[in-house]
């Protein structure tokens, strides 16, 4: 029986984190820390903002309060349970890792669609600005939003299912810091190409469709700020989407390079650097990005901060 056990199943995981070394595990512990206490207050602080001004009340700040919720979810997901790691035990319980895998996949998953949905907001505001409040009507704002998140849920609960199948009996030592499809494919002791093959084709899928509304989306966009004629009226144009157009280039960059390849291509080092680059990292990147080069945002910011000192 205990033979039959070790073949099926593991109680639990060990995670190889970063590094062994004790100096370097506390250098990434204040790194991670710093970087997760920026997302919080970015990410917070941008739905807030949001929240509390009128004058941002639209539908393209709308999908940005979800990109923030969502990225505040991603980093929550892995970079608590990373800080833990380096400063105590590596281990994970078999549960714990695939629910770390399911909210890690439902919410890459949905942050691509999102992007989807931003791109084509943006488009409406370039393309058609007069019928803009038509076309992004509440209705069609909240499939736009429900809809990745549907989609990534679905995607995420196949993913985990078919991987929860899989036999782990020679080895329950995962060389990553969270738990990932791949390091997680390489322990099983059966048979993975089907379940590689149905993971490509919905990873393949979920960034082959995103991309390909976001690209359709920024040629119309282009073609039509090309056609404006002043160039005042082209940087205005093309300021309102090069903060989404920095984000989805980043975003994609490092998903594509990490999950777009066979498993045999799985290099420790190389995955785990873009890894924490898009779990960690882009997550305290994306309310920069959004703020930083957005004049509204900044003045929803100091109004804010006026009405609360006049309540004063």
């Amino acid at each position: 029986m205990m033979g039959r056990r070790n073949d099926t199943n593991v109680a639990d995981f060990i995670l190889t984190g970063l590094s062994d070394s004790e100096e370097v595990q506390m250098a990434l512990f204040m790194l991670f820390l710093l970087i997760y206490l920026i997302t919080m207050l970015g990410n917070v602080g941008m739905i807030l903002i949001i929240r509390l001004d009128l004058q941002l009340h639209t539908p393209m700040y709308f999908f940005l309060t979800h990109l923030s919720f969502i990225d505040l979810s991603y980093s929550t997901v892995i970079t608590p349970k990373t800080l833990a790691n380096l400063l105590t035990s590596n281990y994970i319980s078999f549960t714990g890792c695939f629910a770390q895998m399911l909210f890690f996949v439902f919410l890459g998953t949905a942050e691509c669609y999102l992007l989807s949905s931003m791109a084509y907001d943006r488009y409406a505001a370039i393309c058609s600005p007069l019928h803009y409040t038509v076309i992004m009507s509440k209705r069609l704002c909240l499939a736009l939003i429900t809809g990745p998140y549907v989609i990534g849920f679905m995607d995420s609960f196949v993913n985990v299912v078919s991987m929860s199948r899989l036999h782990f009996c020679d080895s329950n030592i995962i060389h990553h810091f969270f738990c990932d499809t791949s390091p997680i494919l390489a322990l099983s002791c059966t048979d993975t190409d089907n379940t590689e093959m149905l993971i490509f084709i919905i990873a393949g899928s979920t960034l082959m469709v995103s991309l390909i509304t976001i690209s359709a989306s920024y040629v119309s966009i282009l073609s039509t700020i090309l056609k404006i004629n002043s160039t005042s009226g082209k940087q205005k144009a093309f300021s309102t989407c090069i903060s989404h157009l920095l984000g989805v280039t980043i975003f994609y960059g490092t998903m594509i390079f990490t999950y777009l390849k066979p498993r045999k291509s799985y290099s420790l080092g190389r995955d785990q650097v873009a890894s924490v680059f898009y779990t960690i990292v882009i997550p305290m990147l994306n309310p920069l990005i959004y703020s930083l080069r957005n004049k509204e945002v900044k003045n929803a910011l100091i109004r804010v901060m006026q009405r609360r000192q006049d309540s004063r």
